[in-house]
């Protein structure tokens, strides 16, 4: 199977690919990053001459196009997935029947839905796939998410929009504690950029 094959390299290609985060600077309750305002007392800005700034309702084409919130479908795993944000909620219910019907719904869907389930992942720190307990912090979770994500790109549309992107990207409106999300900022930005640069090599 291709994504197969492109999860092996990948996971090489992480063995030596180097991210950088942008540099953020807060000053008079405003937001810098790369010394162009990113946040002020409206809001959050998704995009400017030297980075893209993730926001499913941020202005701007590639801030909705790369966040998780975008209704990307793809199969994973057996699975039909209709958006990555989809997945990271699913993970929150340790029931297979209740998982498996959430990853039908939109990235927005799912993002509300979180609140119906009666388990709280943050207090021992798992998550459940298939049924199966996963150490949120852990190896496994990462492989998992790897395979996830290199899933993902297979559809052509998530694909391209990675790929295409101009910019560095980031998504400060993220959470940076693992103890609090399934998926942090930095996680999120490693991997989209990270598969930026897969992708210049692999689809040349």
């Amino acid at each position: 199977m291709k994504y197969k094959k492109e999860l092996d390299k990948f996971k090489k290609f992480k063995n030596t690919y180097t991210f950088k985060e942008l540099n953020l600077e807060e000053k008079d309750d405003k937001i810098y990053c790369e010394g162009l305002l990113i946040k002020d007392e409206n809001g959050y800005i998704g995009e400017s001459e030297k980075w893209i700034n993730v926001g499913y309702n941020l202005k701007g084409t590639f801030p909705k196009l790369l966040s998780n919130l975008f209704p990307y479908k793809f199969k994973f795993k057996g699975y039909t997935i209709n958006s990555l944000e989809a997945f990271f909620q699913g993970i929150k219910f340790p029931q297979k029947k209740l998982q498996k019907e959430l990853f039908n719904y939109s990235g927005k869907e799912a993002l509300v839905l979180k609140a119906t389930s009666d388990y709280d992942w943050q207090k021992d720190g798992y998550i459940y796939f298939m049924g199966q307990r996963i150490k949120r912090d852990s190896k496994e979770y990462t492989d998992l998410i790897d395979e996830l994500y290199i899933s993902a790109i297979q559809n052509p549309f998530y694909r391209n929009a990675i790929k295409n992107c101009p910019l560095p990207i980031l998504h400060i409106m993220g959470e940076v504690d693992k103890n609090k999300t399934v998926f942090t900022r930095y996680e999120f930005e490693y991997m989209l950029n990270a598969l930026h640069e897969f992708l210049k090599i692999v689809d040349k």
